[in-house]
């Protein structure tokens, strides 16, 4: 099977690989395609067994290699208002849209389109396809896949996680931690609330807590820190809880992130929350009521991508694009699960991150060909 590059955005386009379903049509789709020009792949399965991973070599099995990492998942469509399908590549003005063409299908089809120019070239060091599942829900599948690869593959010397830069060499991100906080409480009619604990308002101060310690952080911020913004943030972005206005609420539940610069961890930002749960909150309601009290879950953990002093993937991509410049983001990636294994990483790839989970999401045709050039100069590296 051989397809054109746009041929083949086209074709994973039309899966609706949303995060909450499976990706299987869409992996079998990929395995097959490999399949068809001899290179054989492997699926790192979820536990459910209804998505997986997928990662292939291609060329000798020696190191130094380079792996091309994509996901394969998107966020819903739905509530958008979409111009066209978005599960149909529709061309206007310069512009490729349906849903994850720039996140991140684009470089998804642009690896798999060159796979035949990969087989078919003098490699005298391996190309590594790694394309996981949920990385849309915090990064779920990557870590299997990388413990996978870092078992069977030689070693590579860097990584290309391909989400959309614009091409920039992105060497760092911020670390987080997604976390879920029940409350239980205890009910009363609100007239006599001096005899139950409220979940809803005890919630209400841990949510407050989350926003008094990101002030703090704006307080004291570094001027010369890179990120947008310059300090670690903490965000709810979901509450629930109570049943009635005239009802003290038995239960409340929400989740929350932490988002770290790298002089920080979630780790202490998650042991300060607790510690302040343990020391404050719990001993006064549970004065009133001994059964009241809080629970906190680690639903996602991402790790940072730090950046490398004199990092292989680093000098690489800027010979091959051309950017000196220094660049880092906020947002989280699969970047720091590959380097966490001790392999050199980047995240450079086609596309504007504005664009991502965006109505009418599109990449330009200029920066999708961009993406096909920059590939090929790859493949040539790695015949050198």
């Amino acid at each position: 099977m051989s397809l054109s590059p746009r041929e083949m955005l086209a074709r994973l386009i039309a899966f609706p690989s949303v995060s909450t379903s499976s990706n299987l049509d869409l992996i079998h789709f990929c395995r097959d395609g490999l399949k068809s020009h001899g290179v054989e792949s492997h699926l790192v399965m979820n536990p459910e067994g209804d998505k997986a991973n997928l990662y292939a070599t291609i060329g000798p099995r020696v190191e130094g290699g380079i792996v091309l990492s994509g996901h394969t998942d998107v966020v819903p469509v739905e509530g958008q208002a979409w111009s066209s399908d978005p599960w149909t590549l529709t061309e206007r003005n310069g512009r490729l849209y349906g849903r994850g063409t720039t996140d991140m299908k684009g470089f998804d089809a642009l690896v798999l389109a060159l796979v035949p120019e990969m087989v078919q070239a003098p490699l005298q060091r391996p190309v590594h396809i790694a394309l996981s599942y949920d990385e849309e829900i915090a990064c779920r599948g990557a870590p299997s896949m990388v413990r996978a690869m870092a078992e069977t593959i030689p070693n590579p010397s860097a990584v290309i996680v391909g989400e959309p830069t614009r091409h920039a060499v992105v060497t760092g991100h911020k670390a987080s931690v997604q976390l879920r906080t029940e409350v239980t409480g205890y009910a009363v009619h609100s007239s006599r609330i001096d005899q139950g604990v409220s979940a809803v308002m005890n919630a209400a101060r841990l949510i407050t807590w989350h926003e008094d310690a990101m002030e703090e952080n704006k307080r004291r911020v570094d001027s010369s820190n890179p990120f947008e913004p310059p300090y670690t943030t903490l965000h709810c972005g979901m509450m629930v809880g109570g049943s009635a206005a005239n009802i003290v609420s038995s239960s409340a539940w929400f989740f929350s992130d932490i988002r770290t610069i790298p002089t920080e961890s979630p780790e202490e930002y998650l042991e300060r929350y607790r510690a302040y749960i343990r020391d404050v909150i719990e001993p006064r309601i549970k004065a009133v009521i001994p059964e009241a009290g809080i629970a906190v879950e680690l639903v996602a953990e991402v790790p940072g991508l730090r950046p490398e002093t004199d990092g292989a993937a680093e000098r690489l991509m800027r010979r091959l694009t051309g950017d000196n410049g220094s660049h880092v983001v906020s947002y989280g990636t699969e970047a720091g699960i590959f380097q966490r294994v001790g392999w050199s990483t980047v995240v450079c790839g086609p596309g504007d991150i504005a664009q991502a989970h965006q109505p009418d999401e599109y990449i330009e045709t200029s920066e999708f060909e961009a993406g096909e050039r920059v590939l090929r100069r790859l493949i040539g590296e790695l015949c050198a």
